[in-house]
């Protein structure tokens, strides 16, 4: 199951992200959900969460399953240094480590787009250690994919990229107060780090490309419309 899985390179400029599909078969469900159960020994809808531990873990495993069904070296899909990678999988999931190390061979993709989301993240980290270094190089690495981010991550929906946000890199976190897509939520702060001005008016509400920063990811953005609506009707 593991070997298929590891062999499965479906990329192409329209795919889908195969994100963890919460079933109670997971393994079954997608070569992403077969390499986390792998990972983690359990299938990722009755993955422990509770605590930050945990949820660090079930982030790492996320990114990680996604990222080695994909074609290319696994430091190239995750945006990790090599040296890092094997560090990772030994400190997290020390039984399985040696399984992956053949995929690691290669460097992270030399993109400057991806350097400037890394850094941005870097500038806001809120917690100590490995980790958040290391999130934010996967985080950066995964925002150049074409999918929602939550989903180029791997994760199960958007709530838990906005709680890995908030956890490793708070202050960027808690200043996305209108609920904007993540992804155009870095590009934003990242031109006005630069002083230039991405939004063609100044209220999101009043903006023709207000579905693009606050289109439906899950379901929240429909109350954003809905509220955006309701302030157009009333001015």
């Amino acid at each position: 199951m593991i070997g298929a899985a590891l062999q499965h390179n479906s990329v192409g400029p329209a795919r889908r992200a195969p994100h963890l599909v919460v079933t109670d078969d997971c393994d079954e469900a997608s070569p992403a959900a077969a390499i986390y159960r792998v990972l983690t020994g359990r299938a990722a809808a009755s993955a422990r969460i509770d605590d930050d531990r945990e949820f660090d873990r079930h982030v790492l495993a996320s990114i990680l399953a996604v990222a080695l069904t994909e074609q290319g070296a696994l430091a190239e899909r995750s945006g990790l240094l090599a040296d890092d990678l094997v560090e990772l999988l030994g400190r997290w999931f020390p039984h399985i480590a040696k399984l992956f190390i053949p995929s690691i061979a290669g460097e992270p993709l030399d993109d400057d787009e991806a350097g400037m989301v890394r850094d941005l993240l870097l500038a806001n980290r809120s917690s100590e250690g490995d980790v958040g270094r290391w999130l934010a190089a996967m985080v950066a690495r995964r925002a150049m994919e074409p999918n929602h981010l939550w989903e180029d991550l791997g994760l199960r929906d958007r709530n838990e990229l906005s709680r890995l946000l908030t956890r490793h890199f708070a202050p960027l976190a808690l200043s996305n107060t209108g609920n904007m897509r993540w992804k155009r939520f870095f590009y934003r702060k990242l031109c006005e780090d630069d002083g230039i001005v991405m939004c063609s008016t100044p209220v999101c509400t009043h903006c023709g490309d207000f579905a693009r920063c606050f289109g439906d990811e899950s379901g929240e953005s429909r109350m954003a419309d809905r509220r955006r609506t309701a302030a157009l009707q009333a001015s």
